[in-house]
């Protein structure tokens, strides 16, 4: 038998993801202890896009929410217009839509309502298809003590590493 020579990595071999990030919300994980991701697809127009490719867009504000009809949007993400737009550029801080499964966006609002949780957007990006996405996560929100203690953390082994380079 001979091995299938389509565009399958070997078994045990990662595929490298080659995708272009547009923006990213870095904040995030600091404020927030980060659950499930999911990736969504995102309704926009065409300055929209034009806007994302020169790498220009902040999601550090901004949130998702699912609706009463079942539907997601991701608010206060801003992507200015596009220069080069005519008059009908688009508005920099609309609602858009989210283009999710059904079942993810149930497993989205069930724990939103039930557990209390948070749609953060992580970060916008091209995939290999040259589709914007964004990739959300459901998080729950960290307490002071509990940023704190990460901040003494990562204090605590930058002072390592330079002692032991000091040392070593």
């Amino acid at each position: 038998m001979r091995a299938c020579s389509r565009n399958k990595p070997p078994v045990g071999q990662k595929t490298e993801t080659n995708y272009k990030v547009v923006a990213e919300n870095r904040k995030a994980r600091f404020h927030y202890e980060i659950g499930e991701t999911f990736d969504a697809g995102l309704a926009l127009t065409g300055t929209e896009v034009k806007s994302l490719r020169s790498g220009k867009a902040t999601i550090a504000e901004s949130y998702a929410h699912v609706d009463r009809k079942g539907e997601a949007w991701l608010v206060n993400a801003t992507i200015p217009e596009y220069l080069s737009g005519n008059r009908f550029n688009h508005e920099p801080k609309r609602l858009r839509k989210l283009l999710l499964k059904q079942r993810e966006l149930a497993k989205m609002a069930q724990a939103v309502e039930r557990e209390g949780m948070t749609i953060v957007p992580l970060r916008i990006y091209f995939n290999d298809r040259g589709r914007a996405k964004l990739q959300l996560a459901l998080a729950r929100g960290k307490k002071l003590h509990d940023k704190r203690e990460v901040e003494k953390k990562r204090d605590w082994s930058r002072e390592k590493g330079r002692l032991l380079r000091d040392k070593g």
